[in-house]
Parts: C-alpha cells; structure tokens; sequence
C-alpha cells in the first residue's frame, strides 16, 4: 500500500515536471519575442526623436565675458581671426567635464594661441567627443546673445539716431538704475502645491521696478498662473528659448498695451516687479519678498514644451554677465505711470 501510493506520487511529479518544462518554454519564447519587439520600437523611436534631452549649464560670468569680448572685439576690429564664443566655450567645456569651476583663463588662451597659429577650430576639436554637444546645447543657450544690431544713439546735434553694431544684444531683466540682489537658488526646494525644484533665479528688488525683455522674440504666455502669479513667457525667434518672468505686480503687471502673440525687442519693458502668486485665485500677493523669478527653458523639440521633459538652467551667471548689458527707461505715460525704453532697438529678425 505504501509503495502503491508513493508510485502515484511518482506519477504527480513526473506529470507536474513536464508541465513545468512546458511552461517555462513557452514563457521564454513570448519574453524573447516580446524583448526583441521593445527593442525595435525603442530603435524606431530614439531615430524618430534624436534632440537633446539634458542640459547643466554653469558657464562663468568670467568665462562668458572672456569669450564674448574675444567675439565681439575680432568682428569689430576686423581682425584676421574672427572668434565665435560659442565655439570656444564649447571646446573648454570638452577640457572640463562641463563643469567650469575648473575654469583657467590659461586654458582660453592656449586655444587662441593656437587658432592665431593657423589651426581651424575643427582640426581643434576633431577628436574631442562631446564637442558637437556642448556646440549644440551652448547655442541653444546663448545663440541670441551676440550679433548685429542697430541701437539709437545721439549724435551731435542731441538728436537720436540708429546706430549700426555688433556686439552684445541681450540685457538684463532689471532695468537701468535700478537696484536689485540676487543669489544662487536654483534647484533648491519649494513646497507650494507640492515639493519641487526651484527651476529660476529670483531677483529681489523694489515693487513697480520695470522688467526688461531680455532677447526679442514672442509673447507665448500672458496672464495668471497660481505659482507665479502674472506672468509673461516670450520665445525668442529661433524658438530655441523660452523666458520666464513671474511674479509680476498686482493691479498693474504688465507694460502698457503688451498682449498675447506680440513681438517685444530685446530692452523693451514688459512688465514690473512684484509679490504675486502662489494663489489659485488671480491678482493676489501670497509671496513674501518682492522679486522676479526669471527662468530659461530651452527647447530643442516642441514634445519638451509642457511636458516632464522640460529642460531649465541655472541662469544665476548669466545674469552676472547681462549686468553689463541695461536699458534705460522713462515715464512714457504720466497718467499710467507706465515706462518704456530710452532707446529704440533693431535686428535683423524684427524687420519684414
């Protein structure tokens, strides 16, 4: 009886063994098919969306300056050489990892050196892997920043007239004269409506302080939004930046007549300092210390705008380096106490 029963037994693991093996079979051939499958689309899709999907940006203000005056003073002089900034950011960024607190001048100066000596920039960074990248993702930043432009000036009669330039076209989101602080706050942490990252740099100044337009380009965003209250978001043309200002005034945020889908050039006013936000309702100042949050976004594929795959700088040394660059404004309208530029602006993208 009992050697009956341990037979049947024999039977039962013998059967479950079989059908184990069966399943096991079965289980690695849909796991196989279904692994080669993801591997297919994954392919399709990285050929269908081949862009940058991550930038850390921390360029110095020195170094930004070093590379812009070398830019701007070749073109202006006419020199042999006629330097691209970008370019000589993107070669030191390949030297440094991308991180730039291991910026040298000495470091700029060899690669100069060697470009008077007749090597071309691309015979310079022919076997520097990253360099297309850092050459990409650095355009993508700076790209508007440095060109040709015309600007009034008075001549000697006091009456304005344009002025043709090249050289540093960008300006700072703070006015002329006007006084404002700033320190290094991106990334840190923020708990209205939920924990997040600070994506910006806040500059802390008086309320009613006109905010400047820091490139030219196209209001894309106009009105509430509960985290930073009024708001303005302009694309610059070549719709590579998206700029952030928050926290505009309550009552009256925004420059005179300023509405969705216009044009601002670079220094015009579009709007003034203020504490609004962190509200669902509109028109309320639940911020503590007055200041603009000012933010870059850049897009290099339209799928990056409103999505979780957005990318934000760090702005904090860009804005030490526009510290160069003000607009100066004035009363415009004495019954409105709006401000406009002091000096009108133009580039070739603002002219039909």
């Amino acid at each position: 009886m009992i050697i009956k029963n341990i037979h049947i037994k024999s039977k039962h693991i013998i059967l479950i063994s079989i059908l184990t093996l069966f399943i096991f079979i079965i289980s690695t051939l849909i796991f196989y098919y279904s692994k080669n499958k993801m591997i297919a689309i994954t392919t399709n899709s990285d050929n269908e969306s081949d862009f940058i999907k991550w930038v850390d940006f921390n360029v110095t203000s020195e170094a930004l300056k070093l590379t812009a005056d070398l830019d701007i003073k070749s073109h202006n002089n006419n020199e042999e050489i006629h330097y691209n900034w970008i370019e000589l950011l993107a070669y030191l960024a390949c030297i440094y990892g991308g991180n730039f607190k291991n910026f040298n001048e000495n470091d700029l100066n060899k690669i100069v050196e060697n470009l008077q000596n007749g090597k071309s920039i691309e015979e310079l960074t022919s076997t520097l892997t990253f360099y297309d990248y850092y050459f990409e993702a650095y355009s993508a930043v700076l790209s508007g920043f440095i060109g040709n432009y015309s600007v009034e000036v008075l001549n000697s009669d006091n009456q304005k007239v344009f002025e043709n330039r090249y050289g540093l076209k960008a300006f700072l989101p703070i006015a002329k004269n006007y006084y404002f602080t700033h320190y290094k706050d991106f990334g840190n942490s923020r708990s209205y409506g939920f924990k997040r990252t600070h994506l910006g740099n806040d500059l802390m100044g008086s309320i009613g302080t006109p905010i400047i337009a820091v490139e030219s380009g196209t209001v894309e965003q106009l009105g509430w939004n509960q985290y930073g209250g009024w708001r303005v978001g302009i694309r610059s043309f070549d719709q590579k930046r998206y700029y952030y200002y928050a926290h505009l005034r309550k009552d009256h945020p925004y420059a005179e007549g300023l509405k969705l889908g216009d044009t601002v050039k670079a220094g015009d006013v579009i709007g003034y300092l203020g504490m609004t936000g962190y509200s669902i309702k509109e028109n309320v100042n639940n911020i503590n210390v007055a200041h603009l949050h000012f933010g870059m976004q850049l897009i290099f594929d339209e799928s990056q705008v409103d999505s979780p795959n957005e990318i934000w700088i760090n702005v904090y040394e860009i804005i030490e380096f526009l510290k160069s660059n003000t607009s100066e404004v004035y009363v415009s309208n004495e019954e409105t106490k709006d401000y406009s530029r002091k000096y009108d602006f133009m580039e070739e993208f603002l002219i039909e």
